[in-house]
């Protein structure tokens, strides 16, 4: 029941996202980006490295590499999530009455439920929340505003339920300077090919 939940919530959250999209040059491996200077007539080159991360305690190495195998896995359908937003919110745009707006939405919603199932039906409940964070990375709305804009309030009100009866609460915000600043990192190193 929880699964099927969880799936149908974040089949509604992938359809609708206003963001732009953005690309990525993947770097050379060890370095973040090499640049060159030329200093008393001699270039020189000027390497600006990864950071490197020491841990005190193998808890918090596992607790990284956890987040690691998440972003890994679920980076890529937030992405895949933002494009087909994107490309919703465009028709949306040309759709001139409100009830075919509604069906466009329905059909999109079951398209998306009927491709995504097999995946999201796979994902742990930690990866569950990993992908909401990055939805709201995205889109710069928390997973309770999507919901409430584009299906009401009864319906966010529904799901902001159930989710907190599985110990989740869709009106957290992703925090990249807070309590999210470790994900944030680790996104920005996947994004740069470096993990």
């Amino acid at each position: 029941m929880y699964r099927l939940s969880f799936f149908l919530f974040v089949a509604i959250l992938i359809c609708f996202d206003v963001s732009a999209s953005f690309t990525k040059k993947r770097p050379e491996r060890g370095y973040v980006y090499k640049e060159w200077i030329v200093e008393n007539g001699d270039s020189v080159p000027l390497v600006h490295l990864a950071p490197i991360r020491k841990y005190a305690r193998g808890r918090d190495m596992r607790r990284y590499q956890r987040m690691v195998r998440a972003v890994r896995k679920v980076y890529p359908i937030s992405l895949e999530a933002k494009r087909e937003m994107l490309a919703m919110e465009m028709q949306l745009k040309y759709l001139p009455t409100k009830r075919e707006r509604k069906a466009y939405i329905a059909s999109v919603q079951k398209r998306i439920i009927k491709q995504y199932t097999p995946i999201l039906r796979k994902m742990t409940i930690y990866e569950g929340k990993i992908l909401l964070k990055l939805i709201d990375r995205q889109t710069d709305y928390s997973a309770y505003a999507i919901v409430k804009e584009f299906r009401g309030g009864f319906v966010a009100g529904f799901w902001q339920t159930m989710a907190k009866l599985f110990g989740n609460n869709l009106k957290t915000e992703y925090d990249p300077e807070g309590e999210d600043r470790l994900l944030e990192q680790i996104v920005t190193l996947y994004e740069r090919g470096a993990l």
